[in-house]
């Protein structure tokens, strides 16, 4: 057995990579060390996850009390922000997370080092002189104030040189121990989540008017003007989105997925408690809404840097320790796979808007339950990147095809049960988003679609912290772009025959495609898993 209760004759037993991914299925949902360790990050992580659309969705709450307008206006323009956003968000919140969990794993490697060869140091010279007295470990443990308490022949000055030096070695280890890690992609990353925030705040600012444009808001709309007054404020928040969401991925590098959902939390209810007051109280309509949203988010970015400063050094040795380079390589790569995955998702939309407004009632609210259900996925992906990029950095290949094989395990039988989930909540809970019958009717068409695929899109969203924790970055980019090119395709063709049933059969492809694109790179051991050929 190793250090983490995995058995190290994994390979051996595993000629095919393919059979990698059962290996220990009957435990898949056990809590023995690995089990444990995935839920202890995956659970805060699916809850941060989770709070912020609990959050926004009070926050409509709010906002519908002032009119139509004011919602219709605000729900463009949320949805045109989180677009945009989400397209420096996700590569600068993933990269972050796999070279920070690289890094603190082989700072610790090396201290552990630095430690044990400190611990091994021998205090006294073999050449000294016999009549001189040595001192061991107990006459220190008995020593008072520095002096030291002698129980044989005077001490020489050598000898008490020698004893100042072992003590050194042994307290050395206890200040490695507590000093702030030196982990330059936590650096990088907040400068970078600095940079792109601001990029964003002038892009949304000054852009307002025409970027609503795109989004249908034209200039006679009575939407305009609480869309752009929303929008313009809450741009002013999007250096405090992009920080925080820089520091939650260097927290989920340390597998610390706890600190996050607290500051998550305590931000979200401040921006509950705001929003009544800057919206009633002061009389701010939408513009209140925006900035306790603001307000809110600045919190959130405030307690993450406290808590980060007490962890790292956030002030590089020098601007060569930075890693610019290896964030825009990587970081690029993961942007053209948001694009791509965004691709489909919005031209099915579209597709189902030319079909009237029956049936695009009937998409949004399925396809909102459809992406909403892969937080528990998500928060899993979250664990898996974590603990197999620090396996990586270790060269512990078995936990790393542990860590894989169980994230995905999970998430399958978890995708199951969602799936029962919703197919009975949405079959006879629909009537909670719509009274509309003709809407509930397309709504129980998209059921099966909508539940049935639970599981694959479970193992399809595990698989992108799996391949994240790999580093395979390029891999994942250039599967996702094939994966978006044949989506587009089939979408167009089952439109035409199948209407709205064949646009959902379409992003059923899309998924399955997803998924078959991860199992294929660790099912054939290529790659990053090519040791699992060996």
């Amino acid at each position: 057995m190793g250090e983490d209760g995995i058995a190290i004759s994994t390979h051996s037993r595993w000629n095919f990579p393919i059979l990698v991914f059962f290996k220990d299925a009957r435990r898949a949902l056990g809590l023995d060390p690995l089990g444990r360790e995935i839920l202890s990050i995956a659970v805060p992580a699916a809850m941060a996850l989770a709070a912020d659309p609990v959050a926004s969705l009070i926050d409509t709450v709010f906002i519908g009390h002032i009119g139509p307008v004011e919602i219709a206006a605000v729900g463009v323009s949320i949805a045109l922000f989180n677009q945009i956003s989400k397209v420096a968000i996700f590569p600068l919140v993933s990269i972050t997370t796999s070279f920070v969990a690289e890094e603190e794993t082989i700072e610790r490697i090396n201290n552990n080092e630095i430690e044990n060869a400190n611990m091994k140091k021998d205090p006294i010279n073999k050449d000294q002189s016999r009549d001189e007295t040595t001192l061991d470990i107990p006459q220190l443990e008995n020593s008072k104030n520095g002096s030291i308490v002698k129980s044989g022949p005077k001490e020489t000055a050598p000898q008490e040189q020698k004893q100042a030096t072992l003590q050194n070695g042994i307290d050395e280890a206890p200040k490695i121990k507590n000093a702030k890690r030196n982990i330059p992609s936590a650096s990088t990353a907040l400068l970078f989540g600095l940079v792109l925030g601001v990029i964003l705040t002038l892009v949304l600012a000054f852009l307002a008017k025409p970027l609503l444009g795109l989004m249908g808001v034209k200039s006679g709309s009575p939407m305009l003007k609480p869309a752009m007054k929303y929008l313009t404020l809450r741009s002013l928040g999007a250096p405090a989105v992009l920080l925080s969401l820089a520091m939650q991925g260097v927290f989920r590098g340390f597998k610390d997925t706890k600190t996050p959902l607290y500051a998550t939390v305590a931000g979200d209810a401040a921006n509950i408690i705001l929003d009544p007051i800057f919206i009633f109280v002061c009389k701010l309509g939408v513009s209140g809404a925006a900035i306790a949203h603001v307000l809110s988010q600045y919190l959130i970015a405030l307690i993450l840097l406290v808590k980060l400063t007490q962890k790292v050094n956030l002030l590089p040795p020098s601007t060569k320790a930075l890693q610019f380079s290896r964030f825009l390589k990587n970081g690029s790569l993961l942007l053209f796979k948001v694009v791509a995955a965004t691709i489909p998702v919005t031209l099915a939309a579209s597709l189902a808007a030319r079909l009237g407004a029956t049936s695009m009632a009937a998409f949004q609210i399925c396809l909102q339950v459809w992406l909403t259900s892969s937080l528990i996925s998500d928060g899993l992906a979250v664990a898996g990147q974590a603990i197999i990029a620090s396996s990586f950095a270790e060269k512990n290949y078995e936990k790393a095809t542990a860590a894989a094989s169980r994230v995905l395990q999970m998430g399958f039988v978890m995708g199951l049960g969602v799936a029962l989930f919703i197919g009975l909540g949405l079959e006879f809970g629909s009537v909670v988003f719509t009274k509309d019958i003709n809407v509930m009717h397309m709504i129980s068409v998209g059921v099966p679609f909508v539940a049935g695929t639970q599981p694959i899109n479970s193992i399809a969203f595990v698989f992108d912290g799996v391949n994240f924790g790999a580093s395979d970055f390029a891999y994942s980019a250039y599967s996702m772009i094939l994966v978006s090119f044949g989506t587009i395709g089939s979408l167009f063709g089952l439109y035409k025959v199948g209407g709205f049933v064949g646009i959902w059969i379409a992003l059923s492809i899309f998924m399955g495609l997803r998924a078959i694109a991860g199992i294929w790179r660790m099912g054939t051991g290529t790659g990053p898993w090519s040791f699992l050929r060996k």
